[in-house]
Formats: C-alpha cells, structure tokens, sequence
C-alpha cells in the first residue's frame, strides 16, 4: 500500500495533483480544498494516499491531513459513497465541519454534497454517526492498530480481487469481520461468509 508520496509537484487539473517521486509522476485525485491549498508547479510536496484497487483500475487518492484521508475511509466504506461523492464532502467541508455534520444528524447539511440526495445523506449519519460523535477524535480511537487493520483489509480485499471476486462481493463478505484481525484471518472469514 501508497501511505504518503513526497516529491514535486508537476502540475494539476480541477481534481488531480501530478507528482513527481523519483523520476515517477503519479495522478493524485484530491479534493477541491486540498488541491487548492497545494504549492505552486515546481515546489516540494508530501501527501497521504489511498489507493484504490478495483478490477478494471488502480486509483490514487490523496490527502494534506490524516483527518482528511481517515473521514474518507470512512465515507467509502458507506453504501452508496464512491470516491468521487467523498472526495466532493472533503471539498464542500472542512473535516471538522463534516463530522460535527455527521454528529449532529444534520441531513439538511450533508445533503449539500454535490451528488448526496436525502436517502445518501441519512445513510452516511447512520453508518458513521457513533464514531464521529466525539468529533475527529472518533477516527482515531483505536490508535495505531487501525491502521494495521485498514492494511489487513486492503489486503484482504485484493486477495478476493485476485481470486475472481467482485469489489462488491468482497465488502459485503468482510462486513463485520473481527476487529484488529490480519490479512489471512480476514480473508478466511471472508471465504467462509462467500461459501467458498
């Protein structure tokens, strides 16, 4: 997995920063905010990433805050929140803003996502409304095994990938997988809930 990227930044479009590392330029989506906040062409750049992997394509997401990459985690992890709906919540919102959105079940709010209907928004503070009701601090409550679990995750999900499984089935069989679990505990979980 991408966790940061640091080099230069070479250029960038309304939703993409182009950054060189090592002789490498990668495509970054960022939000609006983010890559307004970005240096000029040429400067020296660190961002934190996600990537994506989906049958057909890898995608690079990047982020100028842990905040911001975690509240996107999140977001996707939401039915129905792609990483485009959620990167246009990081560009519509501050994190802060969103999660205190979120917290207060502020449907009205959440809906001023570009692409977000009332159905979407009721859905993201439902399935995110317990672990943001302290604010940000709700993304981080499990500290450093968080993100040997996201790890665990993503590679349990390109696992089923490789086995022949959609990106689909492969959420719903990790779905309330135990917490804190590795790769290999995950993907015989997800296995045994696939009927493989």
């Amino acid at each position: 997995m991408i966790a940061f990227l640091k080099g230069t930044l070479v250029g960038k479009t309304a939703s993409t920063a182009f950054i060189e590392v090592g002789g490498i330029g990668y495509a970054v989506g960022m939000s609006q905010s983010g890559l307004s906040k970005l240096p000029a062409a040429g400067a020296p750049v660190e961002v934190h990433t996600y990537l994506q992997v989906r049958e057909d394509a890898l995608a690079l997401y990047g982020f100028l805050s842990l905040e911001e990459k975690a509240l996107f985690e999140r977001l996707i992890a939401v039915g129905g929140v792609g990483p485009k709906v959620a990167l246009a919540a990081l560009s519509a919102f501050s994190p802060q803003a969103l999660a205190s959105a979120i917290a207060a079940q502020d449907v009205a709010a959440v809906q001023r996502i570009p692409g977000v209907g009332k159905k979407t928004a009721s859905r993201i503070i439902l399935e995110l409304k317990g672990s943001l009701d302290q604010g940000l601090e709700g993304l981080f409550d499990e500290g450093a095994p968080a993100a040997v679990t996201d790890a665990g995750v993503q590679g349990a999900v390109e696992a089923l990938l490789s086995m022949g499984f959609t990106s689909a089935e492969a959420d719903i069989a990790l779905k309330g997988a135990p917490a804190g679990a590795d790769e290999g505990v995950l993907i015989q979980y997800a296995l045994k809930r696939l009927g493989s």
